[in-house]
């Protein structure tokens, strides 16, 4: 249901729309129908008696012509001025189809094209006096149409947006607005060429965000051309492989003494040796223990560690080591009820891997011959003496971290590095004097960005130059090309970082355009949204 109000004006004379003359001769009247606000969810439409009046001027061309209630009616509108501008409204923040949708909830239904077609008739705002601009570009077609939007850096309001990226279009447009002191850019060279065209008096800045992304892609490549160094600092000593016991097989039988069997208790292996799974968990017990008691939370011991979080959980709830061990020993295999038959065949001399194999293959063992080859991997081979004492086992293997581990550590402020990665990075600059430079620029680089100390760019330039690192390199020769807009961004507080947030928004309304974001509407859209 809609609610209908009748209204007509009392004004004594009204102005002719072509001469301006004011006329109060009445020629006739008619009733016109506008849609306005809703009240209360319910459509509202208003009834206006207009009038007709004669132009009393004989020089105008129109005879006769309508009257205008101000704030109301407009000419051949058909919706209030105040409906109009909520339409707007909604059609800038949310385009077309969702804006019909919500409109239409709201009790103002209209048409995906009435509001697409409201944004187009939107007069272009006037371009402002600007002192500091920003410029950056937004895909309109990924790596093949791009546009250019330009920001007032004062105001933090877009002002306009350019077809293209291209150096002239940037210069053209500089030229016509003249005053610019400032241009804060990214490091395209386009923008750059198009700054020194058209305003050869303002100041480049680049942006700091792009400076510190060019420098971590650089320690990137260094890292990973010098990654074997890291690799190296977290190598174990090689440890000499024991030989499988069937691998070394003579058809005489052996002349010296074989490895006896020993009782096993689930801990210790035939040669009275702890089982490497049996020694990882008394030493993960150990440790895990210790640090409970250092008041350490399960999340700084599974970062320390590196384990998952529920095998800490798992450590730190266990009552004993012995509740453990249960679980680490106590797994039945296929080859259980086969064991006393391999150990009296060993006992006999027959150290033959392939023909125990078969012989259990005949009483009904399904397994293949690998697991009979892990079980005898233990023993010693048969010519060889038994050793006096147990072996220490040997360590497990650090494993080397990735480079863009390596990169992240580099490139992070050293008092916000957890003390296990400061510790591995102090081991990687010890063993690599290529990566312990790196880090030293690194540090001296983030030094002048925080400070604002941009006369130390070619002292700091120069000290790289100076090392083994090629990478480096090529990013000083890139800055050398950029030198004064890299100094302003490492002297001056200005940057990018507003314009990244438009280009964002940018992005936003281009997807909520649905297809229909051509260069027009996007432009209008752009520089009147809120």
């Amino acid at each position: 249901m809609s609610a209908t109000l009748s209204v007509r004006s009392s004004a004594p004379a009204a102005a002719c729309s072509g001469c301006g003359a004011r006329s109060a001769r009445v020629h006739g009247r008619y009733r016109r129908s506008l849609a306005d606000l809703p009240v209360a969810g319910r459509g509202v439409k208003v009834v206006v008696t207009v009038r007709r009046f004669k132009c009393v001027n004989d020089a105008c061309c129109q005879t006769t012509f309508s009257e205008q209630v101000p704030g109301l009616t407009s000419p051949f509108a058909r919706r209030a001025p105040t409906l109009t501008k909520a339409l707007v409204s909604i059609a800038l923040a949310l385009a077309g189809r969702a804006g019909s949708r919500l409109a239409t909830r709201l009790g103002m239904p209209c048409g995906r094209d009435l509001l697409i077609k409201l944004i187009r008739a939107q007069p272009a705002p006037e371009v402002p006096k600007v002192t500091v601009l920003g410029v950056d570009d937004f895909a309109i077609w990924r790596r093949h149409s791009y546009n250019t939007i330009l920001i007032d850096m004062e105001t933090h309001r877009p002002i306009d947006v350019l077809p293209d990226r291209e150096a002239q279009t940037l210069a053209d447009w500089l030229a016509a607005h003249p005053g610019v002191e400032i241009v804060c850019r990214d490091r395209g060279g386009a923008y750059a060429e198009g700054v020194r065209a058209g305003a050869p008096q303002a100041m480049q800045v680049a942006d700091g965000w792009h400076l510190w992304r060019n420098l971590a892609e650089a320690v990137e490549k260094t890292v990973g051309a010098h990654h074997g160094c890291i690799r190296a600092a977290f190598a174990i000593p090689p440890v000499a492989k024991e030989p499988v016991a069937g691998d070394l097989v003579t058809k005489e039988p052996p002349t010296v003494e074989t490895a006896p069997f020993v009782p096993l208790d689930g801990t210790l292996d035939s040669l009275g040796r702890p089982w490497r799974l049996v020694t990882r968990t008394i030493e993960r017990y150990e440790i895990v223990q210790h640090r409970l008691a250092e008041g350490k939370t399960l999340a700084a011991i599974r970062r320390e560690l590196r384990l998952d979080h529920s095998t800490v959980r798992r450590f730190a709830r266990a009552r004993s080591l012995d509740e453990l061990l249960v679980k680490a020993t106590n797994r039945a295999t296929i080859l259980d009820e086969y064991k006393a038959y391999l150990h009296q065949r060993w006992t006999d001399g027959c150290h033959n891997i392939p023909q125990l194999h078969r012989e259990l293959r005949e009483q009904g063992f399904t397994g293949d011959i690998q697991c009979v080859r892990r079980y005898f991997r233990p023993f010693k081979k048969p010519h060889s003496p038994l050793p006096k004492q147990p072996p220490v086992p040997a360590p497990e293997p650090r494993p080397a971290p990735k480079p863009r581990r390596v990169v992240r550590w580099i490139m992070t402020n050293p008092a916000h590095l957890t003390e296990t990665d400061a510790t591995e990075l102090k081991e990687i600059r010890a063993a690599c004097p290529e990566l312990d430079a790196a880090a030293r620029h690194v540090r001296d680089f983030a030094d002048m960005m925080r400070d604002l100390r941009g006369e130390l760019l070619p002292s700091w330039m120069e000290r790289v130059l100076a090392e083994d690192l090629p990478a480096l390199h090529s990013l000083v020769n890139g800055l050398r090309r950029d030198h004064d807009a890299v100094t302003a961004a490492l002297t001056t507080s200005w940057s990018s970082g507003q314009i990244e947030g438009h280009v964002t928004r940018v992005k936003l309304l281009k997807r909520m355009g649905f297809g229909r974001a051509n260069l027009g509407l996007l432009r209008q859209r752009v520089l009147h949204s809120p």
